[in-house]
């Protein structure tokens, strides 16, 4: 049938057809076949497998390399100058560890432990962290996020005031370390990218006000419900209001504000940056002289504080193990977002790389070796590492010695805690959550889009009224279902080309481009596989059927030729290389013709694998779009100028409508134009050359 003749036409018979059957060349540039470009050269560096890239990466280090991939504090250690950097990271150590003090004190009381685990939990691993870890800036220990998800999971299975409480608390130190451990070695960091930004914010900004209300009843001076949803503590708050207490109000509020005003002069005078850090310790010095002195009853302070170092011990209550799996994996996912992230940031603007597989093996030893020294779970601090990075820490000596002031200060300045006022701590928390409230986030996102501002506001929604692991999975839940719709709906953009070149643009960004009847150029931009190859058979019969307005060459009334763009396309599946043979079939029942531009080396062998190139035709597959245009087009000019001399013959012979007598010739001339017996009109001629580069 004349409907299959151009369909097994050779590359060869196309460019004779092209040359002298047409009237005019086309110069077409040959479509290489991925098996000839590897036969002419070596494979590229990601056609090799993973295995052997790794494997030749391991051949290439030397001892040296092999030592500080196990300890990468020696690549600092190596090259450090102790003439500068040593002054640089001291000032930085004591900047963030005077910070550290009373802030671990306040975010192990928001986690419902002592006090004295929020010193451990500043203490080992942050030392552990400095030898193991790769970033050179980031301030490992307690921090709020993580002491509140703590709290939030260990209160529904034991009271606050026993022991198992602070033993469980220990164990998810463990759990969390042997996560994140497995997650580095696996190099599983990427699956943290699948929780979008407006997530994030969301979940943190909803937290944040968690936090602060759940410290409001140090302020208001009677007890207040623990919960991480906002209406029982607003319940609770305002059932209790009979029982407020004027002088812890006062108190807090002026730490409050003296904490606020210190760390809002600390960021925007260079000149006074020492105040941000040493706002926490200006509180509590503060708070206990005025309680030393005056000795309210009605403010209450920390108590007794045990000195000296933590003990080594192992981990109990590994019965509770499933109880706590899902917090323990919330925490290691908060870990990545927090640390990873930051550490990333600063690694930028220091100038030097950072591995997020490593960073997350060194949390992870950090959080295994500290939970042997009765630490509850410890990740990179947002604020204290912004301190660090302030103050100029060079490399990671700094956490050292972070870590030594935490040491003295368990083993000689407990004493001096005992009149701390939890109003005080309780004014250090609320004063760092702050920086955690991200409305300005939640406006750009409805400003820019308002899929994202759904996000935001579903996580945070659902994270105050229901809970923290509800609006983690509801905000998780979402992201991933926008994603897999993304995925499954591609964009597909109708291509042509800009005047005077040959550069081919979506018309609906560009809509001076113009196209060719009887031709449409489609681009794929996304992989084609079995989620969405429906969705792109949808879309090219849609554009079969609802003509795009063409507004060169003649009218022939229907598309013959449908020419696939598949530059943006990276991997073909098997269903989308079936459904392709599918609609394959489908176009040639039509009398239409598939040509394909510019695939990949990887798409351009699967197709050429499971027969599609034989079956399209070798000759419809080019190296550009114009190239697929300019022979498709002179197909459709030479075989329509044709059938419109042949027309009055064919009416007077046939029953058949005018529609199928001029689909007829075109589908025969176009048959005789490739067996080079056609002849290309002047109108073809000036077409095809006007508007050339």
């Amino acid at each position: 049938m004349e409907k299959s003749s151009f369909a097994s036409a050779s590359s060869g018979e196309l460019a004779a057809a092209a040359v002298s059957g047409l009237g005019r060349p086309v110069r077409v540039i040959p479509l290489r076949h991925p098996l000839d470009a590897a036969a002419r050269g070596p494979a590229s560096s990601s056609a090799r497998s993973l295995l052997s890239a790794a494997m030749e990466r391991a051949r290439g280090m030397g001892p040296c390399e092999w030592a500080e991939a196990a300890l990468p504090c020696l690549a600092w250690m190596r090259s450090y100058r102790w003439k500068e950097d040593l002054q640089a990271d001291l000032a930085a150590g004591i900047t963030v560890g005077v910070m550290l003090v009373p802030q671990a004190m306040s975010y192990a009381k928001l986690a419902g432990l002592h006090p004295i685990y929020g010193l451990y939990t500043g203490f080992v691993p942050l030392i552990v962290y400095a030898l193991f870890g790769s970033s050179r800036q980031l301030a490992v220990g307690p921090v709020a996020l993580v002491s509140l998800l703590v709290s939030n999971v260990l209160g529904g299975i034991v009271n606050s005031s026993s022991e198992l409480y602070t033993e469980l608390a220990i164990l998810l130190a463990f759990m969390v370390g042997i996560l994140e451990c497995l997650m580095g070695l696996l190099r599983l960091g990427w699956l943290i990218r699948f929780i979008s930004h407006s997530v994030i914010s969301g979940f943190t900004t909803a937290s944040a006000i968690v936090i602060g209300l759940s410290q409001i009843k140090y302020f208001l001076g009677y007890s207040v419900t623990r919960s991480s949803k906002i209406i029982p503590l607003i319940e609770s708050i305002i059932a209790g209001i009979d029982q407020f207490s004027w002088p812890p109000f006062l108190m807090g509020s002026v730490f409050l504000a003296i904490l606020l005003i210190m760390k809002k002069l600390g960021k925007t005078n260079k000149n006074l940056r020492f105040l941000r850090a040493s706002g926490p310790l200006t509180a509590v010095v503060l708070g206990t002289l005025f309680v030393k002195v005056f000795r309210p009853p009605s403010i209450s302070v920390v108590g007794e504080i045990p000195q000296g170092l933590p003990k080594f011990s192992i981990p109990r209550g590994f019965e509770h193990l499933t109880s706590l799996m899902p917090t323990a994996v919330l925490i290691t996912g908060v870990a990545i977002l927090e640390s990873v992230g930051i550490a990333k940031a600063l690694a930028a603007k220091n100038g030097y790389e950072l591995d997020s597989n490593k960073e997350l093996f060194g949390l992870g030893i950090a959080n295994i070796c500290g939970s042997f020294f009765s630490s509850y779970p410890a990740t990179g601090s947002f604020s204290r590492s912004a301190v660090n990075h302030e103050s100029g820490a060079r490399t990671g000596l700094s956490g050292i010695i972070m870590g030594i002031i935490i040491c003295g200060a368990l083993l000689f300045m407990t004493p001096l805690f005992t009149d701390i006022p939890q109003c005080a701590l309780a004014a250090i928390v609320i004063s760092a959550v702050t920086g955690l409230v991200d409305y300005g986030e939640a406006m750009f996102l409805w400003g820019i889009d308002k899929k994202d501002f759904f996000l935001w506001a579903m996580t945070f929604i659902t994270t105050l009224i229901f809970g923290i692991e509800i609006g983690v999975l509801v905000g998780v839940g979402f992201s991933l279902a926008f994603v897999i719709h993304e995925s499954a709906n591609p964009h597909i953009a109708v291509l042509g080309r800009l005047p005077g070149t040959t550069v081919y643009r979506n018309t609906l960004q560009y809509p001076e481009a113009y196209t060719y009847n009887g031709i449409v150029v489609v681009r794929i931009d996304s992989p084609i596989y079995f989620a969405n190859i429906s969705y792109i058979k949808d879309r090219l019969r849609e554009y079969e059927l609802k003509l795009p307005v063409s507004n060169r060459g003649p009218d022939v009334g229907r598309v013959y030729f449908v020419i696939l763009e598949m530059s943006p396309v990276t991997y073909i599946d098997s269903s989308a290389v079936q459904a392709l043979k599918d609609l394959n079939q489908e176009y040639k029942a039509r009398d239409i013709q598939i040509a394909i531009a510019n695939p990949n080396r990887q798409v351009h062998l699967l197709l050429s694998t499971a027969g599609i190139i034989d079956m399209i035709g070798a000759g419809w597959c080019f190296v550009r779009v114009h190239d697929a245009v300019q022979v498709c087009l002179q197909h459709v000019q030479s075989s329509s100028s044709n059938s419109v001399k042949l027309s009055p013959q064919a009416s007077g012979n046939s029953t058949d409508s005018p529609k199928a007598q001029q689909r007829h010739g075109f589908l025969k001339n176009l048959w005789r134009a490739q067996d080079g017996n056609g002849s290309a009109s002047d109108e073809t001629q000036s077409l095809l050359r006007q508007n050339l580069v």
